[in-house]
């Protein structure tokens, strides 16, 4: 089968109304717009949230509670997959976007505490969960967060 032969289903393409080619049409004079109108007019348009000049909900109801302007966004590693390293290995940033775990660093690391780990590893990462941290020490390793020395000049 090629693109160029599939075919919709029975009933769903249906024919483009032609509207304003006289009454025999069914949708000759008024062209379906009904008798006078801000719809009736021509270059009439407005949006789902339009309320015919009556004040728009968003400005009616009453802003509440507080709206970060800026807000970090972590990329986020597991500790379950932090097998790939080595027994004793120092894992930062650089390590596991050479490793394939982290793409794109944005504002920086963050482990989380999904998994298991077997392997004693020095980790230095931005952020981190109270599991994550348990799970790493508990198995002989240590978690630390990036210094401000250590972090790269963006």
């Amino acid at each position: 089968m090629k693109l160029g032969e599939l075919k919709g289903s029975p009933g769903a393409v249906r024919p483009r109304k032609r509207v304003g080619r006289g009454t025999g049409s069914g949708h000759g004079k008024t062209s379906c717009k009904g008798h006078k109108g801000q719809n009736a007019r021509s270059g009439s348009k407005h949006y789902a949230w339009f309320e015919g000049g009556q004040m728009p909900l968003q400005r009616r109801v009453p802003k509440r509670g507080f709206k970060p302007l800026v807000r970090k966004e972590f990329a986020v590693v597991n500790v379950g997959a932090l097998d790939a390293f080595e027994d004793g290995a120092r894992v930062d940033c650089a390590a596991l976007q050479t490793a394939g775990l982290v793409r794109k660093v944005g504002d920086g690391v963050k482990l989380l505490g999904e998994g298991d780990v077997s392997r004693k590893l020095h980790l230095v990462v931005h952020a981190y969960s109270q599991s994550a941290r348990e799970k790493v020490e508990k198995a002989g390793g240590s978690v630390r967060l990036v210094t401000e020395e250590e972090a790269p000049a963006a």
